[in-house]
């Protein structure tokens, strides 16, 4: 890379950085945003070519810790990067102005520099009583937040103060202290909640956007998931000791001596989102649980409460067994819901082949259907064909009990009434009366001389 005349290279090299200083610190950039090293190259290209970025800094209602870590931040330090790579026209903190040298310099950045300026905000913002708890130049500070922030191109809330309240919000303040996203809305704020916040994720929240021209991806409490993606826990150096049941008991011990993890001391560890044991601080010399001390979990919302006390671990998830952990409540939970579902397989399984052996055996006892499956087909005669009557044909009309289609009933005395054919009249002798109604054709009678027809079944027996 050459250096430009008008881009943050130039500058850098003419306050005597180095390109391999440079370099080295893209390379770091890219670490810090979880990004492979393959991207140093086009983080410096971006970064190389990229204006200062104008920041208008405020302090609210807080320690002013986050400022202090900012000024005392290394590799970089503030003079080699942090001061050129953004130009911090408005801070009370770190500007030589005061009064109406300040207000000026405030409202004509934020005029000169519409919607391209970064808005950093340092501790809370209270709200109790009109907000007359925090008072920047006779105003009211909420209100000075709104203007600042609805011009610029994003809001960063640095510190857990400015994220959610930290400290002056905790319980029994007094102050109604809020976090930033409070009263300018989370559409363009970015939290990197910590106590002090990392001056390290606060450079990388501004690089990222140098080198993608966004801001990073969030969760959805706004923080940067390069920073607050992974739990302390799974990055402490001290893990290997929780997992052998390698514990300090007393401060100053053996076991503390030996670096063994502080969990059973209070350490929040394991229930804290934050990137301190990669990043670090102090050139990523050191951390809390590296010095020996426990997470606090100062990254969490409301910290202050949810997180003390601080040496002690935090509550059981079950009143009635206070020596069982989160970890191993979980854990319990999880090995329950696989036995659960083993039963239900096995039982599945066992239904499956006791109804096949019921099909092979004949059973007429349909499976019970499962969802989606089709009802089982109805066991009924076919549809389409009727009874056909016992001893009358089809197109004949159905007989009564008491006369038979055929004939008249006969009596003792007197044959059944059939006029007796001739040989010259035979064939007449099968027409029916005309008195009597049509009736349908019946089977042919047997001549005269033939042996008597059987009886009719139908007909009554003589009395």
């Amino acid at each position: 890379m050459t250096p430009s005349d008008d881009g943050l290279f130039s500058a850098l090299m003419q306050r005597g950085v180095s390109r391999r200083t440079f370099v080295k610190f893209c390379a770091a950039m890219a670490g810090a945003l979880a990004l492979p090293a393959t991207y140093a190259p086009r983080i410096a290209a971006a970064i190389g070519s990229a204006p200062r970025i104008p920041i208008i800094w405020l302090r609210g209602q807080g320690c002013g810790g986050d400022g202090d870590a900012l000024l005392r931040a290394a590799s970089p330090t503030v003079s080699e990067l942090l001061l050129d790579l953004v130009s911090v026209d408005y801070s009370e903190t770190m500007m030589a102005a005061a009064g109406a040298a300040a207000d000026l310099a405030l409202t004509e950045t934020m005029a000169t520099y519409s919607d391209r300026y970064f808005a950093v905000v340092e501790g809370a913002v209270p709200l109790a009583d009109d907000g007359v708890f925090g008072l920047t130049g006779g105003r009211v500070f909420r209100d000075v937040v709104r203007e600042v922030c609805d011009g610029a191109l994003a809001t960063i809330a640095a510190g857990s103060c400015a994220c959610d309240g930290g400290l002056a919000g905790a319980a029994g303040g007094r102050t109604g202290a809020v976090g930033v996203g409070a009263v300018v809305g989370t559409d363009r704020l970015v939290n990197l909640p910590g106590c002090p916040v990392n001056a390290a994720n606060l450079t990388a929240t501004v690089v990222h956007y140098l080198t993608f021209n966004e801001l990073p991806p969030r969760d959805v409490r706004g923080r940067p998931l390069f920073a607050y993606g992974g739990l302390v826990h799974n990055q402490c150096e001290r893990r290997s000791h929780f997992e052998y049941g390698e514990f300090v008991l007393a401060w100053g011990d053996e076991a503390a001596q030996k670096g063994w993890c502080l969990y059973k001391m209070g350490c929040k560890g394991p229930e804290t989102f934050a990137n301190c044991p990669t990043i670090r601080y102090g050139e990523g010399a050191s951390w809390p649980v590296k010095a020996g001390h426990g997470c606090i979990g100062c990254t969490m919302p409301a910290f202050w409460d949810t997180m003390s006390p601080f040496y002690q671990r935090l509550p059981s998830p079950l009143p009635f067994a206070p020596d069982l952990t989160v970890d191993q409540v979980g854990g319990a939970a999880f090995a329950g819901v696989a036995a659960l579902t083993a039963a239900h397989g096995a039982a599945s399984y066992v239904r499956q082949r006791v109804l096949g052996h019921r099909t092979r055996r004949g059973d007429q006892q349909q499976p019970v259907p499962g969802p989606g499956s089709a009802p089982p087909p109805a066991e009924a005669t076919p549809p389409e064909a009727p009874e056909p009557a016992e001893a009358t044909p089809p197109e004949a009309p159905e007989p009564t009990e008491a006369t038979p289609p055929e004939a008249p009933e006969p009596t003792e005395a007197t044959p059944p009434e059939v006029l007796v054919p001739t040989e010259a009249t035979q064939p007449e002798a099968h027409e029916p009366p005309e008195s009597e109604p049509s009736r349908a054709p019946g089977p042919a009678e047997p001549p005269v001389d033939a042996p008597s027809p059987e009886p009719d079944p139908f007909a009554p027996e003589p009395g």
